[in-house]
């Protein structure tokens, strides 16, 4: 079994943020597989489930920083290996729309990596950086305001092609 895991903030006022990219990738892979969302209040998760490919994709409802707990609880209850994880989540340090894979690494200043690198207890599961990088904007209002800003609408006409390179990479992991 496979966890897929977007990372985000919960609530609808973060919705099309930076720091919600991860959340805004599976909820685009979901609805062109035709997953459906149930809340699990005791992971403090939304998830979707893909029995016929072995996977769980889960949007964690802890804010940001707290990602890893909720990756911990399923993993557990599951018996997921850090190895059979996938994280999807931002990176400023990335040109918009570019994306790198991982197979393990450190956090690289991800306070929702450092999260889940400190709950799993290892640094050896895989993640896919969604780069929201604008170093002119960033410059101007500061790394977080920045990663809880809005994408411009410059990004935002380049967004449903990055969300579809991001749905073949998923579909292929």
């Amino acid at each position: 079994m496979r966890l897929i895991v977007g990372f985000g903030n919960p609530g609808s006022k973060y919705n099309f943020t930076r720091h919600n990219f991860g959340f805004l990738a599976l909820d685009f892979y979901g609805k062109i597989n035709n997953l459906s969302w149930t809340e699990k209040p005791k992971w403090h998760a939304v998830i979707a489930e893909d029995k016929a490919n072995d996977r769980i994709f889960v949007k964690p409802q802890t804010y940001y920083n707290d990602q890893g707990m909720c990756i911990r609880a399923i993993c557990d209850f599951y018996k997921i290996k850090p190895q059979d994880i996938l994280v999807l989540c931002d990176d400023f340090h990335l040109p918009f729309g570019n994306l790198r894979f991982r197979e393990r690494g450190s956090a690289g200043g991800n306070n929702g990596l450092k999260s889940t690198i400190q709950h799993l207890n290892t640094e050896d599961f895989p993640r896919l950086r969604l780069g929201t990088g604008n170093d002119e904007l960033r410059a101007r209002i500061g790394d977080v305001d920045f990663v809880l800003s809005k994408f411009t609408d410059a990004e935002h006409e380049k967004l449903a092609s990055v969300l579809r390179e991001i749905a073949d990479f998923v579909s292929k992991y």
